[in-house]
């Protein structure tokens, strides 16, 4: 059995080199090419609302009393947003909106907790800039002035 063995083991080796050199040129097909994986990114985050300070400064006497007060205005960036000042120790809020047909065009208004009104009309200067006027229901006027 020695002498086979020894005899087998060059006749093997030959051979599984002819079938290494052979399997060495292949290459393997798949019958069903894979196709990539599709990639899933994350909803687009909706832009958050941008809030201004507004500055209302007496434009007549009866404003004149009232100094100059401070008004904010969140805006949804919808054409929508809210508004909320506090005169003479009356808090008012309510909506500002865009006039339609308009992109720098808007107006604000708010209601007080004891009946008062203000209405404000504006016009935006840029993104986060702007002026404007405002009316109080005790005939106060004020000069607006709307930015970071």
């Amino acid at each position: 059995m020695t002498i086979f063995s020894r005899a087998f083991r060059p006749a093997a080796a030959a051979g599984l080199l002819a079938t290494s050199a052979l399997v060495g040129g292949c290459y393997v097909v798949p019958l069903h090419p894979q196709q990539p994986a599709p990639v899933v990114l994350p909803a687009p985050m909706p832009p958050a609302p941008m809030t201004f300070t507004a500055r209302l400064y007496p434009s007549n006497d009866a404003a004149a009393s009232y100094g100059m007060l401070g008004a904010v205005v969140t805006n949804d960036l919808n054409g929508r947003g809210r508004f909320t000042t506090t005169i003479g120790g009356e808090t008012f809020s309510g909506e500002a909106t865009r006039v339609a047909g308009s992109a720098r065009d808007g107006v604000a208004s708010g209601a007080g907790q004891r009946g008062g009104y203000i209405s404000c009309r504006y016009t935006m200067n840029s993104e986060s800039m702007g002026t404007g006027n405002c009316r109080h229901s005790s005939g106060a006027t004020f000069s607006m002035h709307l930015g970071h």
